[in-house]
């Protein structure tokens, strides 16, 4: 049997294109799925280890300036300084000597990205300017909606992870007793009796 030039092309067309569907398809049925890293902050304070699941997607910019300071070992010997049964865990600003620790510039507030203050969750403290969180932080400790944008100020406060592992430590952390701690700022309250630290905080990727 005898073919035309135009019946070869044709062929040949049909070849190429069956071949391109097939090498699709092999691609989508073998295609390994993309791996989504996933940002963990390893805190392990005088009172046990705690592991954070960051979210970079939905608060970038308070992710960020998280990172930057655990990468900096800005965290490591801070304290919890404010503790408050039935609400939150605070720390992140004193160092062993209950001095201020010198922090980088004020970051815009990220609270409406949808993220709750759910017991576990970590978020941002700050002054009443919304965009006043540097370093300082909190872990809720029961489920605190009245934190949640826009809040009693109408702005609430950012969520930017949570406890995946440690909250027993939390708990601890929470359950200590607190007294008002005179300092060269002036007295201030809901200060841990007995110090608890933060001995080192670091990233783990997963």
């Amino acid at each position: 049997m005898k073919f035309n030039r135009k019946t070869i092309i044709s062929i040949f067309l049909m070849f190429l294109f069956g071949a391109s569907i097939f090498l699709t398809a092999a691609d989508i049925l073998f295609r390994k799925p993309q791996q989504v890293e996933v940002e963990i902050v390893v805190m392990e304070t005088s009172l046990g280890t705690i592991e954070i699941e960051l979210n970079r997607d939905l608060a970038p910019i308070t992710v960020e300036n998280f990172v930057n300071y655990v990468e900096e070992g800005f965290y490591d010997g801070v304290s919890f300084h404010r503790i408050i049964k039935g609400f939150m865990i605070q720390g992140g600003g004193f160092d062993g000597e209950d001095k201020y620790k010198e922090t980088r510039n004020p970051i815009e507030i990220e609270s409406q990205n949808g993220l709750k203050n759910v017991r576990g969750a970590i978020a941002m403290a700050r002054s009443s300017d919304p965009d006043s969180a540097t370093s300082q932080f909190f872990i809720n400790t029961v489920n605190n909606e009245n934190l949640d944008y826009p809040s009693f100020d109408g702005y609430g406060y950012t969520v930017f992870g949570l406890v995946i592992s440690g909250m027993e430590v939390v708990d601890a952390i929470e359950a200590v007793a607190t007294d008002t701690r005179d300092t060269i700022y002036g007295p201030m309250g809901d200060w841990p009796v007995e110090d608890v630290f933060i001995i080192s905080a670091y990233m783990k990727i997963e």
